[in-house]
């Protein structure tokens, strides 16, 4: 419990306003986007304003052993962001400004709070974009992307978050405010600090400013839509695509069950009645553009494809892909749970572990939806199931095994870019042994003696 003068103490630093310990206020905060995870009340919600405040707030948690849960948006899919010790939530999202938008050295300085896609919009007035594009980009925030590692749907060509983070400002648990990388491209200055905070979940430190870098707007992309009577073949096809040396700045699967929830909620013309499709982007040049989507083509009728649309407008591009975001929200309307899981393998291996995801289906008589982002190997089965009947948990408990077990065996890993919070934290000493653990375990011990930073977390 918190003690009354504690938490005067911090209402001090942050101000009345930004405190909240109703449990009308509380509830909310005691879940992420993560379904069928038990729920536990924060003691308090405190949102800071600047790396000064956070560090007072980390002083006093250090100092009276008060787990502290950093947070963004709450879109965690993987149970990150809830307090499930009690504590303080820390809400990251009044430090929400674009702090600058370097266009001579392609890059931007951010608070944690900004919502990825406002960083987008602003750095396309000067021709830039930053490549990183979770699915969540219209609400999620740029602090928990770098939290998680986000992935998205841009990940095959141009890579993760890990990828663009140049360098951060980060609160550590003892209220130190420590700077880490910088702005340039090149920086081996000592250990890697940046990446190693990056993915870190809130474990380490709480992180109040990022550097990050933007790419050149592509001066043309091109988008379409490929369906297929037989999921092997679409999931073929993409292992086609790439090994003919063709790299789309996007390439996603979906199967029939999603394909059935997204036109339901969306109505944006999907074929119902397919068994799968992909959604394909490319961009670049203009004449390279148009090579690779005719060679694309090719591939798919080598691989029975039913039909091909290309979007004529950039309109009907958006509505695609704004349906293709809307997954989630989607598939929740089927069932009261929807466990999403993002084991990820080698792109050559997307077949099988498509083939095997199809058969634990079967076998445990579960409605698994499978997408994702397949041209880079990161696979999201959804499994729907009511939470409140004993045997179907059970049986999503043993397909989850089965489905990491099949992910490590290919050669993959327990998640691509949701991180692993509590839900995959049984998991991980199958990935990395005792060896592993013991090291990472370390580094936490080094860094946060007294655990107080999102415990219970990744171990």
């Amino acid at each position: 419990m918190l003690k009354h003068e504690v938490l005067k103490e911090i209402t001090l630093v942050v101000g009345k306003q930004n405190v909240f310990t109703e449990p009308e206020d509380l509830h909310c905060y005691a879940t992420d986007a993560t379904l069928g995870v038990p729920v536990v009340l924060p003691e308090a919600v405190v949102k800071p304003a600047s790396a000064e405040e956070v560090s007072q707030i980390l002083q006093i948690a250090n100092r009276e052993l008060i787990p502290v849960v950093p947070r963004g948006a709450g879109t965690s899919l993987s149970g990150g962001a809830m307090p499930i010790q009690g504590g303080i939530v820390l809400e990251t999202t009044r430090m929400n400004k674009i702090l600058e938008i370097d266009k001579d050295n392609l890059l931007a300085v951010v608070e944690p709070g900004v919502i990825t896609a406002h960083l987008n919009q602003e750095a396309a007035k000067v021709g830039l974009f930053y490549p990183p594009d979770p699915g969540s980009v219209a609400f999620s925030t740029i602090g928990g992307n770098v939290a998680v590692g986000a992935g998205g749907l841009r990940g095959l060509k141009y890579g993760t978050t890990k990828d663009y983070v140049l360098g951060l400002e980060v609160v550590m648990p003892w209220g130190a405010i420590v700077k880490t990388g910088g702005r340039t491209v090149k920086n081996v200055t000592g250990y890697d600090l940046t990446k190693l905070m990056v993915g870190s979940e809130g474990t380490l430190g709480v992180i109040t400013k990022i550097i990050v870098k933007l790419l050149p707007i592509p001066p043309a992309s091109r988008s379409m839509l490929a369906v297929f009577d037989d999921l092997n073949n679409a999931a073929e096809t993409i292992s086609a695509i790439i090994a003919n040396r063709i790299i789309p700045a996007t390439l996603d699967i979906m199967d029939k069950n999603v394909i059935r929830a997204v036109e339901a909620s969306s109505r944006v013309g999907l074929p119902v009645d397919a068994e799968a499709i992909l959604l394909i982007e490319v961009d670049g040049v203009e004449q390279v553009v148009e090579q690779e989507l005719n060679r694309i083509r090719e591939i798919c009728h080598q691989h029975h494809v039913r039909e091909m649309k290309v979007a004529r407008t950039a309109e009907e591009k958006e509505q695609v892909w704004a349906a293709r975001r809307n997954t989630y929200g989607a598939l929740t309307k089927i069932n009261n749970t929807d466990l999403v899981e993002d084991a990820t393998v080698p792109r050559s291996k997307v077949p099988d572990m498509m083939r095997f995801i199809v058969d634990i289906a079967k076998r445990y008589n579960l409605t698994i939806a499978t997408l994702g982002h397949a041209g880079d190997g990161n696979i999201h089965p959804n499994i729907m199931f009511d939470r409140n009947d004993p045997d179907e948990v059970h049986r999503v408990e043993e397909a989850i095994k089965e489905i990491f077990e099949t992910a490590l065996r290919l050669g993959g890993t327990l998640s691509g870019e949701h991180g692993i919070g509590l839900t995959k934290r049984p998991f991980m000493r199958w990935e990395f042994g005792d060896g592993g653990i013991e090291v990472m375990s370390r580094i936490k011990k080094a860094l946060d003696p007294n655990f107080i930073l999102n415990p219970g977390k990744k171990f």
